[in-house]
């Protein structure tokens, strides 16, 4: 058994969904924001806060509030223990948009577990920061960030 199934959300849609205790949820929020308000019957929930930033030079010291080694322990360690459960989970990922960070941890969270990634075409503007630090405990694994073409592609698409 194991992840079977990954989502990415705003915080405002993560905040009203319906608990479920068969899908895990990394919350990701910024810092100096209060917690997102998730529904008691998500089970399974790793906390995160950090501001959406990517370092403007490698050789700078870490500022607060940006994505950190740690952190991506923190999200390799919980997607592990998940994926090697005796039941299959569904993830969801959300961050204050559901646009970059989220999208970022969706992806690494895809290549680690082989699961499904839900609607992966808009992970374009996947935060490349943070998907690299996870990616360093990774060496192995690689991640193609999509093109905005995909999206708007699907976009057009009738929807069935």
């Amino acid at each position: 058994m194991s992840i079977t199934r990954i989502h990415f959300a705003s915080r405002e849609l993560a905040e009203s969904l319906s608990g479920n205790p068969y899908m895990a949820v990394i919350s990701i929020t910024d810092p100096g924001t209060p917690e997102a308000k998730l529904d008691p019957l998500f089970r399974h929930v790793l906390r995160l806060t950090f501001f959406d930033a990517v370092p403007a030079d490698e050789y700078m010291p870490a500022l607060p509030g940006l994505f950190s080694g740690d952190m991506a322990k923190r999200i390799d360690t919980f997607v592990s223990e998940l994926h090697a459960a005796p039941f299959d989970i569904s993830m969801m990922v959300h961050c204050e948009y559901g646009i970059s960070r989220s999208a970022a941890v969706a992806l690494f969270v895809e290549a680690v577990s082989g699961a499904a990634l839900e609607a992966r075409e808009f992970t374009y503007e996947a935060n490349p920061w943070v998907l690299d630090q996870l990616l360093a405990l990774h060496p192995e694994l690689s991640v193609e960030i999509p093109c905005q073409s995909g999206a708007s592609e699907r976009r057009l698409q009738r929807r069935a």
